[in-house]
């Protein structure tokens, strides 16, 4: 009878999350499908009949291709681990101070778009920004060519800081969730039994924050990989992100570049089904 009526909620929420996931179906699925046929050549519209990996071989023969893909997963692996940390330690703070206002400061960013979040950094961190021009009057520096170029460098500085600026905050919301289903009890049986500030982070907090650090890590480095409006902004001309290089060439009006922009997107879709691949096989579920 047990078994019936497991058999009947998995049923019952089969057919309540069954049209989330037809919609997500529809409209992801058919796209990747088409972005893949593309990608191989096959588009009636562009007179496409045949598959062939043409595209592919031009982005593994192209050196500016590789450039950008070690640019985009450092970018994306840097701003995810700063992000991580920061957002770590922003959240045992919030933790000990214990102020719903500070907590509230602390996602001020969160709803604040990336274009204008990329915008406001422009308007700060460049070399005729504002920070520059502060510094100036104070007589740190004698103009802006003294301000160091924080964008629109080869390394993606720029980008990383962006990222950082708008991801920690996140990221520490959703370790602090879990900091508030922890039991300060365990601390104080960790103090009691001799535990050290570092003892009891390893034994007993990190457990506790994990799962949520790894999801939102997760999160995080999925947006940094594919995010295009940030590296447009933000970032250097050459080598630039893979999704710029996608976007640059699906805008390009020679139609011939197509395939190009399609393989380059499934190749995003590739690292990005890795990384979820990567979650599903270590995430908190194992």
């Amino acid at each position: 009878m047990a078994e019936v009526d497991r058999s009947g909620g998995t049923g019952r929420r089969a057919l309540m999350v069954a049209p989330a996931l037809l919609v997500t179906a529809g409209l992801f699925g058919g796209g990747l499908i088409l972005t893949v046929l593309q990608s191989v050549g096959v588009d009636p519209v562009l007179g496409g009949q045949e598959v062939n990996f043409a595209a592919y071989r031009t982005l593994m023969a192209d050196p500016a291709v590789r450039a950008s893909l070690l640019l985009t997963l450092g970018v994306a692996t840097l701003s995810t681990g700063l992000s991580a940390a920061l957002g770590t330690a922003l959240a045992l703070l919030l933790r000990r101070a214990g102020r719903a206002r500070l907590r509230f400061l602390a996602g001020l960013t969160l709803p604040v778009p990336h274009v204008l979040a990329a915008t406001l950094v422009l308007l700060t961190l460049s070399q005729s920004g504002l920070l520059s021009r502060v510094t100036a009057a104070l007589g740190l520096t004698r103009g802006p060519q003294d301000f160091p170029a924080l964008l629109f460098d080869p390394l993606g500085v720029g980008v990383v800081l962006e990222l950082v600026w708008k991801e920690t905050p996140f990221v520490a919301l959703l370790v602090l969730a879990a900091l508030t289903r922890l039991d300060g009890r365990l601390h104080d049986v960790a103090r009691s039994l001799g535990a050290g500030r570092a003892a009891r982070f390893r034994q007993v907090t990190w457990p506790a924050i994990r799962p949520a650090l790894l999801t939102a890590c997760v999160l995080v480095f999925a947006f940094a990989l594919g995010t295009v409006e940030v590296p447009l902004l933000l970032g250097a001309t050459s080598p630039t992100t893979l999704s710029v290089l996608a976007y640059q060439a699906f805008t390009d009006t020679d139609l011939g570049r197509r395939p190009l922009a399609m393989a380059l997107s499934t190749v995003l879709a590739a690292l990005g089904a890795l990384l979820l691949w990567s979650y599903v096989r270590t995430g908190p579920s194992r």
